[in-house]
């Protein structure tokens, strides 16, 4: 009985966040825009997440260099370390872990702010001004995220490179300029392209979850704190099947 009950309840938030989505698609991307509150999202979403992301791509560099390295040494190929570690960033480390870091930033930022707006009944105060809280609220988030999360990973697996070169001169010496070129030698377009493009998705994923949660939070702080939470879990999750789709769909067209 429990497992029909759960099913039930998937299926209902399944439905209900879709249809959240068609409301965006419909109303929110319309015109007329709200450019100025698109630009203060861009600034807090994605010019504030920044040092968060910094940090954790150094030290993912960083600590990933000093693991992989003793095994490669054991093997005797500890040149193909700046091939190896590049290939690991940029294709799948980089996006997910900065993707799960904005997740849990964003993602309950947005759930947190607009619950609290919910609770509050401000937002049903702007749907009686006239004012459309899916385009004002809801649009410049997503379309914030969206756009935001793709330059934050190119800047963080950039960074994370950096961490890397100093990692690989911890133990040994190798010139910055050999280092980036190994690195970048070793990528291609398959490697670099579907990397960005799906943080497209993982971007949009975190938008419309913290949006929706938002907007459905429950009344009292409790709600608040309940929607945030679910937020960076929903988002999280979402996060890991649009990479497992975006394997296939990258191997199907060959880009592996």
């Amino acid at each position: 009985m429990s497992l029909i009950v759960s099913t039930k309840k998937f299926l209902d938030e399944t439905g209900n966040i879709a249809k959240f989505t068609g409301r965006f698609f419909s109303v929110g991307i319309r015109p007329h825009y709200e450019i100025k509150e698109f630009l203060n999202q861009c600034y807090i979403i994605g010019y504030k997440s920044f040092p968060l992301i910094a940090l954790t791509s150094f030290i993912m560099g960083l600590v990933l260099t000093m693991q992989l390295r003793p095994s490669l040494v054991s093997y005797g190929v500890e040149s193909q370390l700046p091939v190896m570690v590049g290939l690991a960033i940029v294709r799948e480390i980089g996006p997910v872990i900065t993707a799960l870091i904005f997740a849990g930033k964003i993602g309950s930022s947005i759930g947190a702010e607009l619950g609290s707006m919910k609770v509050t009944e401000q937002i049903d105060a702007m749907e009686v001004s006239g004012i459309k809280p899916v385009k004002y609220l809801v649009a410049t988030r997503v379309i914030a995220t969206t756009l935001m999360l793709p330059i934050l990973t190119i800047l963080g697996d950039a960074v994370s490179l950096f961490g890397a070169y100093l990692g690989v001169n911890i133990r040994s010496v190798t010139s910055f300029d050999l280092f980036f070129r190994q690195v970048f030698k070793s990528l291609a377009y398959g490697d670099v392209a579907p990397a960005v493009l799906k943080t497209l998705f993982f971007g949009f994923a975190v938008g419309i979850v913290g949006c929706y949660k938002g907007f459905n939070s429950s009344k009292g702080t409790q709600g608040v704190g309940i929607s945030a939470n679910s937020s960076v879990v929903l988002s999280s999750v979402l996060i890991f099947i649009i990479d497992l789709l975006a394997v296939q769909v990258t191997e199907i067209l060959g880009l592996n």
